[in-house]
């Protein structure tokens, strides 16, 4: 016999249960300073069990519950402002109350700059993610927190189960490496391509959602800070009608790149050429991606003065030699980090090598030796 899913159609309520000693001295705080509202009391002679609804949640003040005291979060849009700013309000049974701020400013962490290579062969196991994806770890340690950079497989073509939702983020590249996926976004018109080697950015909380994926499909995720929160959107339903392209989300505008509309001119390492995505220009320099390849297999020695900048093989290999270290033979899917005013060289690229280098900021220095 199947397992068959549970029926949740005669449910009407949920409740979470919070252990009381005395109502009397539990009500006003939770009615009065927190702005709960009594839903139910009982039994009428000796009250002990009294439920309260508010802020998005039901609760169950019972003085029989054989459970220890609870821990309740409250998001306030203003913090300060509430309970005279105390982050912490505890009740008179010991329930805890947490006062965090409902909006809180983005964390970006000050980079911890470290050189680093990552080998496709090398790589640990692919884990299971969001969605059913597979996740490779592109950045070990993050450079403390400020970036993530991840290789994304999907084996299985087919409808992806997906949910619109945005990401609290600062800044995020989707590159298509291998396949296709179908996406759709908030005021970008109808569901399109994202075909191999074109890429989107996603601005900071533009609602959006993966809807289809060839089969073995691969994509290179990149996000400023490494942790960011994801949040489902419930109400809003994709694609919304309406076509904005100049739309405005905290400084960025939506670019999806295409690379049979790309225009190739001399990149920033001599003997080099690159395809510049435009996503410099959107982010209003807070990052930026060039696709870039050899015109001859050698380059000279040069450095960098940008904060971040992380480069994955796309097609073909080459030689990077580093200032005190043996060179490193890297292939498609090998990924490096260079920390700032190290001094490299790319060698024996292939006729087919192609980078796909991403910087932040955009607006950097390159020094040649």
């Amino acid at each position: 016999m199947k397992d068959q899913a549970p029926k949740t159609d005669s449910i009407r309520a949920s409740e979470v249960y919070l252990p009381v000693d005395d109502l009397k001295t539990e009500m006003p705080f939770f009615l009065g300073q927190l702005g709960f509202r009594l839903e139910e009391i009982f039994p009428a002679d000796d009250p002990a069990v009294a439920l309260i609804s508010g802020h998005g949640v039901r609760i169950r003040l019972d003085r029989d519950a054989q459970v220890a005291p609870g821990k309740l979060r409250l998001r306030c849009d203003d913090p300060d402002g509430f309970a005279e700013g105390q982050g912490t309000l505890t009740s008179p049974s010991g329930n805890v109350i947490e006062i965090v701020d409902a909006n809180p400013p983005l964390d970006m962490p000050e980079t911890q700059h470290s050189f680093m290579v990552r080998r496709l062969v090398d790589s640990d196991s692919w884990v299971i993610g969001r969605a059913g994806m597979r996740y490779r770890d592109l950045i070990p340690d993050r450079l403390g927190g400020s970036i993530i950079a991840s290789h994304i497989r999907i084996p299985d073509g087919g409808p992806v189960p997906d949910m619109v939702h945005y990401h609290t983020v600062g800044f995020q590249l989707i590159f298509c490496y291998r396949g296709w996926v179908r996406l759709v976004y908030e005021d970008q018109g109808d569901p399109f391509i994202l075909e191999a080697g074109n890429c989107v950015i996603q601005p900071p909380q533009i609602r959006h959602r993966v809807l289809e994926a060839s089969d073995n499909v691969e994509v290179l995720e990149i996000g400023v800070p490494a942790e960011h929160i994801t949040t489902i959107d419930h109400d809003m339903e994709l694609p919304t009608g309406r076509f904005e392209p100049d739309r405005d989300w905290d400084g960025t505008r939506f670019i999806h790149h295409k690379a049979a509309e790309a225009t190739w001119t001399p990149w920033r390492i001599p003997g080099w050429e690159s395809r510049d995505t435009g996503i410099g220009t959107a982010t209003q320099g807070v990052a930026g991606v060039h696709v870039a390849r050899p015109k001859q297999a050698d380059g000279a020695w040069t450095s960098h003065d940008t904060d971040i900048l992380f480069t994955f093989v796309k097609e073909g290999g080459l030689t990077l030699e580093v200032t005190g270290e043996e060179p490193y033979r890297l292939q498609a899917g090998d990924a490096f980090v260079l920390p700032p005013f190290l001094k490299t060289r790319y060698v024996d690229a292939t006729p087919d090598c192609e980078l796909i280098e991403t910087a932040l900021g955009s607006d950097f220095t390159t020094e040649t030796a």
